[in-house]
């Protein structure tokens, strides 16, 4: 017998619907095959999958398979994200998951089978990686016509409906299309017809189109004589447990009186109001009009695309780490490769400028540096759009240690505008940096490490004498030192990360205060050549943190180091309007 392996994916509300069209497909398999259905969901209860098991027949197979073990392995090709919750999305992972099937049959529970499913599966799609059915609404409608177009790039006439899928196992497995989709998810949310955007743009050009029979859309002109029909699609709000008028209507309810669920179902068309049906048709209105914001909106994919915008792989990666340090708790951490160092020697390093070369060095990388920074404010590629509590960086007279969030290179100019804005010009602003960034960092930020008025960590004991000692003295001079105590830099990172003692064992030792300084970001709506939204930042300052006097040095700089996230975490809730949760 032929194995025909047809799949299903549902969650426990959905499930009785898909019960409907598994009974009408039965009810058309030739005993001559074997149909093996298999249900993908994360959460259907056994009662439920006892009732729609107890449907099987002598030569057809029904097997519920719970994903959610299977999802949890994937991290590596798919970001952990709410389309796990979505089972629309299961039939991505079908290829991978059952690697002992060519192909195999993909149906939306939202059916009624009028056909013999292995007719379907018969046909050849060896050089494709799908057959489907053109999708009607992207064909009867203009708008999203006009949508598929000039957002994705494909003519509305090679558009393919994804809820009946004859999938092409072999060629998923071999395009690696669910790492294809993964890389999708990053680079643009498509938000109209989600997972068939996303899988209209994998597969197009290597589409079988079936005839329209197999998935005959209820959306407009149907095109073809009921007595023709292979399988009915009940698609968006056409739903006959919803509506008692729904076009074809009579097929559904002849199968859903041979489930046991039957009289649940039509509990559910009884009791479903006029509100809900009403609120059903706004919905179809706020589709369209989402298709038309798209379509007009100028960075939309294709656009993006085109200009060369889309979001860099690589920085895709880099979030994808961020995700799973977080989960994981790895904060301090750097999630992006420094370059490699070596051990910095006393005699490397003029912590205090003092020299005569280390005073031309950088005046010069200081001119260059401000060259850069205000091109970067004139072409928008760096907003600042207010500072906060400047008053309380203003009002400081003494020395201070500054504290910062650190998501780039960037936020270090951010600093420096912020103390600028407080008008110390007597004096400096030192930032504490890391030996590799000093002793390797290449090209022009590789001179900013080692010139402007950085202070370099040291894994040699005798430098890192003379970083304290110079710390004391800048500090005890008045002067200020920058400090990240996140200690890892995590790029576009908005959440506060625990912190480390370090910032206030320097306060404490110099008897001067911690100013916590925490950078919030907002997206602009210029795109940056990354594919990113340019960020705009306002700048928190927080009333400084001193010493107390009746704590001992240990007591101080533990008191100092949880006021001074208590600061951040306080910000960021207020300004983000969300309470702080790490994954």
């Amino acid at each position: 017998m032929n194995k025909i392996p047809v799949f299903y994916a549902c969650d426990d509300n959905f499930v009785k619907f898909t019960a409907v069209s598994i009974c009408s497909l039965i009810e058309h398999a030739s005993a001559q095959n074997h149909y093996i259905i298999h249900i993908l969901h994360t959460n259907v209860c056994d009662e439920m999958q006892d009732m729609v098991t107890s449907m099987a027949q002598e030569n057809v197979e029904i097997r519920f398979e719970n994903v959610s073990e299977y999802l949890e392995t994937i991290h590596d090709k798919l970001p952990i994200r709410d389309y796990y919750t979505k089972t629309t999305y299961f039939r991505l992972f079908i290829a991978e998951k059952f690697p002992e099937y060519e192909k195999a049959i993909y149906i939306d529970s939202d059916t009624v089978v009028l056909g013999d499913v292995a007719d379907l599966y018969a046909y050849d799609i060896t050089d494709y990686y799908v057959g489907a059915a053109h999708e009607q609404a992207m064909v009867q409608e203009d708008v999203y016509g006009t949508y598929v177009e000039k957002v994705m790039g494909i003519d509305r006439n090679q558009f393919f409906n994804a809820g009946v899928l004859l999938i092409n196992c072999e060629q998923f497995r071999r395009q690696k299309i669910l790492e294809q989709f993964g890389d999708l998810l990053h680079i643009y949310d498509f938000v109209v017809t989600q997972d068939e955007d996303y899988l209209n743009l994998i597969c197009k050009d290597h589409v079988f189109f079936l005839p329209q029979q197999w998935n005959m859309e209820l959306f407009g002109e149907l095109g073809a004589p009921e007595e023709t029909f292979r399988i009915i699609h009940f698609i968006m709000v056409s739903k006959p447990w919803h509506f008692e008028d729904c076009r074809c209507k009579e097929y559904f309810w002849r199968y859903a009186k041979k489930t046991p669920v039957y009289e649940e179902i039509l509990q559910i068309l009884n009791s479903y109001t006029d509100e809900q049906r009403a609120e059903d048709l706004r919905s179809c209105d706020r589709l369209m009009q989402l298709a038309i914001d798209e379509t007009n909106k100028e960075n939309n994919y294709l656009n993006l695309k085109n200009s060369g915008r889309l979001k860099s792989k690589d920085r895709l990666k880099v979030l994808e780490k961020i995700e799973q340090y977080e989960r994981e708790g790895r904060f301090d951490e750097d999630v992006e490769d420094d370059p490699p160092g070596r051990e910095l020697m006393p005699d490397e390093v003029d912590y205090l400028g003092k020299k005569l070369s280390s005073k031309v060095k950088s005046r010069f990388t200081y001119f260059v540096a401000r060259r850069y920074l205000n091109n970067l404010l004139r072409t928008g590629q760096l907003v600042i759009k207010e500072i906060k509590g400047l008053e309380h960086y203003r009002d400081l007279n003494s020395g201070a240690v500054i504290t910062c969030n650190h998501f780039g290179a960037i936020d270090s100019f951010i600093m420096q505008m912020a103390y600028e804005a407080a008008g110390h010009k007597k004096r400096k602003l030192y930032r504490v940096i890391r030996e590799g960034n000093y002793t390797n960092f290449p090209g022009f930020y590789g001179m900013l490490m080692r010139n402007c008025n950085t202070f370099p960590l040291s894994s040699n004991v005798k430098t890192m004498e003379k970083f304290m000692s110079s710390m004391d003295t800048v500090l005890k001079k008045g002067h200020f030192m920058l400090v990240y105590p996140e200690q890892s830099m995590w790029w576009n990172y908005r959440k506060p990360k625990p912190l480390k003692k370090g910032a206030f064992n320097f306060a404490v030792r110099s008897n001067v205060p911690v100013l916590p300084c925490f950078i919030t970001m907002e997206d602009s709506d210029v795109i940056d050549s990354n594919g990113f939204f340019v960020q705009e930042y306002t700048i928190h300052i927080g009333e400084p943190i001193y010493p107390q006097p009746d704590k001992n040095r240990a007591q101080n700089m533990e008191y100092m180091r949880k006021k001074n996230y208590e600061m951040w975490k306080q910000i960021y809730e207020e300004t983000y309007k969300e309470q702080l949760r790490y994954g």
